[in-house]
């Protein structure tokens, strides 16, 4: 017994021993142990979930880039300067402070007419190798001479291809210049709100600059009967920015800045462009044929309204016939004020923009079946589309003083 409680005592100092040296060496050399378990091909045994484990981290998010240098070098030399000269002819008035002599020669011309010549700046978009540039139809209008600066300091006369005045879009094409630097396109099915967005353009002829921002929203609509769809961005956009490149982070266009809502109604950090879907459907147009034809129905639209007990949705979808045109397709085809309209061809009507772009899109003299609702019977009439007729401008191309 004896015997066996020696061998016992001295087994536990050597255990304790052991211990004592091991702690110093984990103290002097903390990861040889780490190294001895690998070099003998030991690992180390996972720790048994409990109840109380918190959950494991989530991935790390992919952090901005530090610098959307490369964006820019890759757009900004598609972008142009665009300097539009006309001559404006002003006739003096004679005024009368007594009023009398006022109404009997008052508002009569003093001296011959003078004449100045007046520019307007912007900027545009070189968007093919033959020489078209994309810009605002308010930047270019009625102007005599148009002059354009590009990137690498040339300077080169361009001449109107088209305009068009609902979009506020005009092409131009640059006269004797090659090597022009050509703009790629964006996917726009890949466009999202909070995406980072750059514009650049030339903003009070300070020439080239780049301002950042997101998309903050899009299919923005200004005009209810207008087929118009903008989007809307907190990148600053300031006079001379019309008809300059609106890109991605990867420095693709994703849209044509085109307006402004400024101080003057409240407002800071809001301004729109115009989808490069749109824009390159009426740059093709007027480069085809100086103008852009859109279908037309003849019908004017609301959004349907809903009463509290009337069993539908709060946000119904579709949009109401507030008035039809005599003699037009719908009025032909016997659509009636208050019908409930809910699909036009294969397409469903969202609301009366969704049906405003959709209608503009059809070709004209082809023929669209549209569906809806009259006093809640369902109805479907067969239309054949017209060509619309001149519109009043746009909130984009009417509103000079908020456009940029």
């Amino acid at each position: 017994m004896k015997h066996a409680a020696g061998i016992v005592a001295f087994i536990a100092r050597f255990v304790v021993l052991g211990l004592a040296l091991a702690f110093v060496i984990s103290l002097l050399w903390p990861g040889v142990g780490d190294r001895l378990r690998t070099r003998f091909g030991l690992q180390h045994a996972p720790a048994a979930a409990s109840s109380t484990d918190i959950a494991p981290a989530a991935p790390a998010v992919v952090s901005a880039p530090a610098s959307y240098a490369d964006a820019v070098a890759k757009a900004a030399p598609s972008v142009v300067n665009i300097y539009a000269n006309k001559v404006v002819t002003e006739q003096a008035i004679r005024m009368f402070t007594d009023p009398l002599l006022q109404q009997l020669f008052g508002n009569t011309p003093a001296g011959p007419p003078v004449t100045r010549r007046e520019q307007n700046l912007g900027s545009g978009v070189i968007v093919s190798p033959e020489g078209y540039v994309l810009t605002n139809n308010h930047v270019i209008a009625n102007a005599d001479d148009i002059q354009v600066l590009l990137y690498d300091g040339r300077v080169a006369k361009a001449t109107l291809v088209g305009a068009d005045e609902e979009t506020d879009l005009a092409v131009l094409k640059i006269e004797n210049a090659g090597n022009l630097p050509v703009i790629q396109m964006a996917d726009p099915k890949k466009l999202r709100v909070g995406d980072v967005v750059l514009a650049i353009g030339n903003p009070l002829g300070l020439n080239q600059t780049v301002t950042m921002g997101i998309i903050s929203a899009i299919g923005r609509q200004l005009s209810s009967s207008s087929p118009e769809d903008f989007i809307q961005t907190d990148a600053a956009i300031n006079l001379g920015n019309s008809g300059g490149a609106l890109v991605n982070s990867n420095g693709d266009l994703v849209g044509i800045n085109t307006l402004l809502i400024g101080k003057a109604a409240n407002a800071e950090g809001i301004g729109f462009a115009i989808p490069v879907d749109t824009a390159t459907n009426v740059l093709r147009q007027l480069i085809a044929t100086g103008h852009v034809i859109r279908g037309w129905l003849g019908a004017d639209y609301g959004f349907v309204p809903v009463a509290a007990d009337s069993g539908l949705p709060a946000a119904a979808r579709g949009a109401q016939v507030t008035d039809i045109y005599a003699n037009g397709p719908a009025a032909q085809a016997g659509l009636q004020v208050h019908d409930i309209l809910l699909q036009l061809g294969n397409e469903d009507i969202r609301d009366p923009a969704d049906l405003s772009r959709h209608e503009a899109a059809l070709k004209p003299g082809s023929k669209v079946e549209l569906s809806g609702l009259r006093n809640g019977v369902p109805f479907h009439l067969m239309l054949t589309v017209a060509q619309r007729p001149p519109r009043t401008p746009t909130a984009a191309s009417a509103a000079n003083s908020s456009s940029s």
